[in-house]
């Protein structure tokens, strides 16, 4: 079986390749291809990404490459995790909306839909390369962000082979976890809405609901991302939120501390990353491993420890380090890795998937992209059915999804107008004035990805 990369010259490499060797063997994965446009990246990132992969599994057939038609060639399954315009974008991005007031979160934010003008145009020459060239049963699992809007556009484009991943979901459930003192594959959760939009209405450990306790637990609120959020609010949701949802329950306060900080989340990490960039590109990545983790663990422990803390006041202090040997925690490979498994043994089996609705939640489209608990077996991928959708939430989804669909029709038709009517439908914009100046501003900014918008 071949697994491909698209973006694997990116800093969290390291993660993919440790998630992915260590699953090589048991779920028959022979080759493995990172491949990535910048040259130099893939050399440091990716090449350390290699040395991970050589001493988990040194019988997987690892290739780095730039070649996007080689990488996708006979491949079974594709994680895209692509940033067109690099770092600093991201930081003009969320500098541009916070000049009007506005939140400027790359994937919640109306930074989002600027992301999204360079991320999906990308994506699209990458798609059309892999209906050409990979396997006609190909799988594709997309963690290029705005991740909602972005597997929204791939879909709308007829691109039905292509699924949004999240490893926020999949990480909350771990820290339940972790909490609870029990084995991850023993934590279920049923959510339901949208990528960086969803909710929690029941979590199951070992087939006892716990979600009352945990919403009660104090120590939840220290140990896990239920953090961002006053207890008093789930109390009264009766569900948990992805923390994502701190913008729109916070709103006001966050737009506050990121205006206040010192550095937007973008600045932060273009900053880390340029550091530790500068720092591996003196080291050989094979021959000095050992000093390139050292620092590779300096650099991703602040990244690590400053999620979020821009726009909560909430500053995580805990030690940070990549051991080689640990068993994995998924992450983002975690769930396109457990998609495999379940293909693999030809079972049934439950994961939290970007997919179409299907009649899933109530009032939605069939086709649109939801982030849904999904039963997944040969038959294909199915949403559970949201009997019970509570309508606050649902409010907010429904309100959401009118812009990511939208904002998908936009980009895929290079429309002005239906650019400008999705940031106005946005709740975090909520001003057709200032839908128009974000739209004229983005697009002078993108203009490298944007020709032939009218």
């Amino acid at each position: 079986m071949k697994l491909t990369v698209i973006g694997g010259g990116g800093v969290r490499s390291l993660f993919l390749a440790k998630s992915i060797a260590q699953k090589a063997e048991s779920l028959h994965i022979t080759d493995l291809v990172f491949m990535d446009n910048d040259e130099e990246k893939l050399r440091i990132y990716g090449g350390l990404a290699q040395e991970v992969s050589k001493r988990i599994a040194p019988k997987l057939n690892f290739v780095l490459s730039k070649d996007s038609v080689e990488a996708v060639r006979y491949a079974d399954y594709i994680i895209t995790t692509i940033r067109a315009g690099g770092d600093h974008m991201r930081v003009l991005d969320e500098r541009i909306a916070l000049s009007h007031g506005i939140l400027g979160q790359e994937t919640t934010g109306a930074a989002g839909f600027s992301f999204a003008m360079r991320s999906i145009p990308a994506l699209l020459e990458y798609c059309k390369l892999i209906k050409l060239y990979a396997k006609p049963e190909v799988k594709v699992f997309n963690f290029t962000n705005p991740a909602g809007v972005v597997s929204q556009a791939l879909r709308d484009m007829g691109y039905d082979f292509c699924y949004g991943i999240c490893d926020a979901p999949s990480g909350m459930l771990h820290q339940f976890a972790k909490l609870y003192d029990v084995d991850a594959h023993s934590v279920i959760g049923e959510c339901y809405g949208l990528n960086h939009l969803s909710f929690f209405s029941s979590i199951k450990i070992e087939g006892r609901e716990v979600l009352s306790e945990l919403i009660d637990r104090e120590d939840a609120y220290l140990k896990t991302d239920m953090r961002f959020f006053e207890k008093e609010l789930l109390q009264n949701m009766g569900m948990i939120l992805n923390e994502y949802l701190y913008y729109f329950f916070y709103r006001e306060q966050a737009v506050e501390h990121i205006l206040h900080a010192v550095q937007t989340r973008g600045e932060s990490i273009a900053y880390i990353n340029q550091q530790m960039t500068k720092e591996l590109s003196g080291l050989d990545v094979h021959q000095d491993f050992e000093k390139c983790i050292q620092c590779f663990e300096k650099w991703y422990a602040l990244r690590e420890n400053a999620y979020m803390s821009a726009e909560t006041g909430i500053q995580r202090d805990k030690p940070w380090s990549f051991d080689l040997n640990s068993p994995d925690n998924g992450g983002y490979a975690g769930v396109a890795l457990k998609f495999i498994e379940i293909m693999q043994e030809r079972r049934k089996g439950t994961m939290i998937l970007c997919t179409p609705n299907q009649g899933a939640i109530p009032e939605l489209k069939e086709e649109d992209v939801v982030e849904i608990t999904c039963e997944i077996s040969q038959e294909g991928v199915k949403p559970h059915k949201i009997l019970q959708v509570d309508e606050r939430a649902l409010s907010l989804i429904r309100r959401v999804k009118e812009y990511e669909r939208l904002a998908s029709r936009a980009i895929c038709k290079r429309s002005i107008q239906d650019a400008v009517d999705g940031l106005f439908a946005h709740p975090l914009v909520s001003s057709y004035s200032l839908a128009k100046k974000l739209v004229e501003q983005y697009l002078i900014l993108n203009a490298e990805y944007c020709q032939g918008w009218k």
